[in-house]
């Protein structure tokens, strides 16, 4: 007997996690399926180390699903983003550029979250809403897109129609594999650690990018821990040296991380498993298929630079989410999913190429080139009106 449903999300990431408690909550019926059971303790085997800062205009998609006041209790406020160019002859700070979100509005830029407790706080609230049925363990094993609805089977057997198909599942997404659409890979070369440390000085709610080679070094305010600052580590380096980095035993990584950071927080403590990531861009050929509309990794991946990852995908689904209630008749529909893609497509292709260009200059390891990166970071800071609209830019305002 085939199921249906208005809403079928593949992938139970954050992403689709968040999607699947923004269609619930605004009335539609939804089975999320993911092929991996959500790690929801930072202490549990496969437990996501990253975070993910929550970037103004996320807000709204966060309250609207009823996920904000689960998460607020949680949150770091970023307050402050933090350039510091440390490229000279020794790794030590030689330029300081703060961007400060007083400048344009009463609100931090954002707000910081582990993704671990992301993800048990999205179960939580999806187990509120009765019209959402997530399946863990269970992936998508087959589409086949109608005019009308899509037909999915899943692993388990059973077999489901849905008005719309939503691919949130990964940057090798099976969904938009068998909706037959392309993707753009851009390769580094470059790998991420990602990790906790305490520090004995305050990050003060400022987020911290260190440039020197091989790509940032990044701290993210986190609540204390143990009575200790606390911040979020994102370490990216070259390949063979996030694996050398990622093997070192505690106290050897520990005076890497001193090095590496500048000594801008002191001593680093490493308090939590180290994870590495490889890093890409990618960006799909298209944003749509017969009944199907790809978000987040599925639709485009970028390297972890000015917390853009995951608020593009918030911004897929806020997108998303508004062309279905706005004609809940035509849920899934050509005309809903082509509006979508002329939409996001155009803003994501812009963002994925900046990224792009901005990771590669962080990468810089030759001298000249990077004095110039500092030259060039001295000049765009000191221009008042330039600086605020870098910092419009990066939230995605207007």
């Amino acid at each position: 007997m085939r199921e249906k449903t208005d809403v079928l999300i593949s992938g139970g990431g954050v992403a689709g996690l968040t999607a699947a408690a923004a269609f619930g909550a605004a009335g539609f019926s939804v089975i999320c399926t993911d092929p991996a059971p959500p790690v929801t303790e930072e202490d549990d085997a496969g437990a996501d180390m990253r975070t993910t800062a929550f970037l103004q205009p996320a807000r709204k998609v966060l309250e609207d699903a009823g996920l904000w006041s689960r998460l607020a209790p949680n949150a770091a406020a970023l307050k402050v983003m933090r350039i510091v160019d440390a490229g000279g002859e020794v790794p030590e700070a030689r330029i300081v550029k703060d961007f400060d979100a007083a400048e344009i509005g009463e609100e931090p830029f954002g707000w910081n979250f582990p993704n671990w407790l992301l993800r048990r706080e999205l179960v939580a609230r999806i187990d509120e809403l009765a019209n959402i049925d997530f399946r863990p363990g269970i992936a998508t094993r087959s589409l086949l897109a109608r005019e009308t609805e899509a037909r999915v089977t899943l692993s388990d057997g059973a077999t489901v129609a849905a008005r719309l198909i939503v691919a949130a599942d990964g940057r090798a997404s099976p969904v938009r594999e068998a909706v037959g659409i392309g993707v753009k890979t851009m390769r580094y070369g470059q790998k991420a650690l990602a990790f906790a440390v305490t520090h004995p000085i305050p990050h003060e709610n400022v987020s911290t990018e260190i440039h020197r080679t091989g790509g940032p070094f990044t701290l993210v305010p986190l609540p204390d821990r143990d009575g200790q600052p606390c911040s979020a580590v994102v370490w990216m380096e070259r390949g063979p040296e996030a694996e050398r980095l990622a093997a070192l035993p505690v106290p050897d990584f520990e005076a890497e991380m001193l090095a590496r950071s500048a000594g801008l927080f002191g001593p680093l403590k490493l308090v939590t498993r180290r994870s590495v990531w490889p890093m890409i861009a990618q960006i799909a050929e298209r944003f749509e298929a017969e009944r199907t509309a790809l978000i987040a990794e599925a639709a485009h991946v970028v390297p972890p630079i000015g917390a853009q990852g995951l608020n593009m995908s918030l911004a897929d689904l806020g997108c998303l989410l508004e062309l279905a209630k706005a004609a809940p008749d035509r849920l899934g529909d050509r005309a809903m999913l082509t509006a979508y893609h002329r939409r996001r497509w155009p803003e994501v292709k812009a963002r994925v190429m900046g990224i792009d260009l901005l990771n590669r200059t962080s990468m810089l390891s030759a001298r000249p080139l990077r004095d110039l990166r500092a030259g060039a970071l001295n000049a765009l800071y000191s221009l008042g009106p330039v600086r605020k609209t870098l910092m419009k830019a990066g939230l995605g305002m207007r």
